[in-house]
């Protein structure tokens, strides 16, 4: 059936595709008892729980950052099986991010490129719209700086939208990879991150999402400070492609080998998410092995669609 629907909203531009997918959970999650029903049909196993951090996990299979970037959609993304959301990225004011078109599919190779720019509503609208949902499962919320902020002013612009969000999280993500913002990926060098992560005072667990083509020294040299000042890393976002961001299959084994090295450099017991590739149950098993203790998905869940989260924890 899926496969039907997903010919059909091909068709159509990705972004728009997406809006209109992103109104019907909306829709449809307004619905006490649908919603109730949907998340029976699809809880994981309780074999599938997991704690990290003393956060309670009913599974390891989150979404990733970018499919609810404006926190719209929690209560039915938890209903459909996923044991953690993170939204966003959300900056500290409203940006409409880059000119349109910005997301393309590529289905041959099951990937996406998006060149969405951090468009947000904005750290107090989105913080406002989390206190007043409902929450079923940990939320985690990823941040960034808006582009017009110089790289000297990122320490204040992450350290005023934590404080607007950390309140409603469980965990917030410091996002210094994405490739669609100009020069962030230069928040990555450790002068640079070392100042946002003393700028911003965590009251939750932190976690930091690097890029999938950092080189090995400087890899090492985030691992280090992360080791230090962060609570956690996310292995990894969108590799640069496009003039955008690649994601899906292309990237599974590029963001593994980074899963892998990264685990290598902080040994065990360092919390780490895996994330870029994920398709299938072996998918989440090649992840875990490299060493991640959770595991996202993002692009899996536009090819594989809503049935993808049960299937995978199960």
């Amino acid at each position: 059936m899926y496969r039907l629907i997903r010919d059909l909203l091909f068709r159509m531009d990705a972004e728009e595709a997406h809006e209109f997918t992103a109104r019907q959970m909306i829709a449809l999650q307004q619905i006490p008892i649908l919603l109730r029903a949907i998340d029976r049909f699809c809880a994981p196993p309780t074999t599938a729980a997991r704690e990290l951090l003393g956060i309670k996990f009913r599974s390891p299979i989150g979404i990733a950052a970018g499919f609810d970037k404006n926190a719209l959609m929690m209560p039915m993304l938890a209903a459909l099986g996923f044991g953690f959301v993170e939204v966003g990225t959300v900056t500290l004011h409203p940006q409409s991010g880059n000119p349109r078109p910005r997301l393309f599919r590529h289905p041959a190779s099951r990937a996406l490129v998006n060149r969405m720019g951090f468009n947000n509503d904005g750290a107090d609208v989105i913080a406002e719209r989390i206190a007043s949902a409902p929450r079923t499962v940990p939320l985690f919320i990823n941040i960034g700086k808006n582009r017009d902020v110089p790289l000297e002013g990122a320490p204040e612009a992450y350290a005023r939208c934590h404080e607007k969000l950390a309140p409603h999280a469980d965990a917030i993500v410091i996002n210094v990879s994405s490739p669609n913002t100009p020069s962030l990926r230069e928040l990555q060098k450790p002068e640079h991150l070392a100042n946002i992560l003393d700028a911003v005072n965590a009251t939750k667990p932190l976690f930091v999402k690097i890029a999938p083509d950092v080189d090995d020294e400087l890899l090492a040299e985030i691992c280090d400070l992360c080791l230090k000042r962060a609570s956690g890393m996310i292995c990894t976002n969108t590799m640069a492609h496009e003039s955008g961001g690649l994601s899906g299959a292309p990237l599974m084994e590029k963001s593994t080998r980074v899963l892998a090295r990264v685990r290598q450099h902080v040994g065990p017991g360092y919390p780490l998410i895996g994330v870029g590739g994920v398709f299938t149950a072996d998918d989440v098993r090649a992840k875990l092995e490299a060493g991640a203790d959770l595991v996202q998905l993002y692009t899996g869940f536009i090819y594989g669609g809503p049935l993808l989260p049960r299937r995978l924890a199960r």
